[in-house]
Parts: structure tokens; C-alpha cells; sequence
């Protein structure tokens, strides 16, 4: 299972798929292409987050 990190949100659909076409159609394709490959291999090799991030659990 994968957790998603602070930053994370600009490589994902709210369905937790990937976003291969950038969010900004001036954004050059293959610079893209190579932030997401990155971003799964993040994912593949499981890194802990680079920042804490807190959660609120209301209950």
C-alpha cells in the first residue's frame, strides 16, 4: 500500500490513479513524464515521507 505525501496531490486523480498529462498544458511533456516516473518509483520503493504531516482524527 502506498502513502501519499505532502506534494503528492499534483501526481494523482482523487481515484488514487496517476496523472501521466501535466496539470498545465504549457508544461513540457517529457519533464513531466520524468517527475512521475520518479513520484512510482517513490512509491516502489516505499520511502518515508520527507516531512511529518499530522492528522487530525475527529471522533
Amino acid at each position: 500500500m502506498s502513502v501519499l505525501r505532502a506534494g503528492d496531490a499534483k501526481f494523482h486523480y482523487s481515484d488514487g490513479s496517476h496523472k501521466w498529462i501535466p496539470p498545465d498544458p504549457d508544461y513540457d511533456q517529457e519533464v513531466w513524464n520524468e517527475q512521475v516516473r520518479q513520484h512510482l518509483h517513490r512509491h516502489l520503493r516505499n520511502e518515508p515521507p520527507k516531512v511529518r504531516v499530522r492528522r487530525v482524527i475527529v471522533g
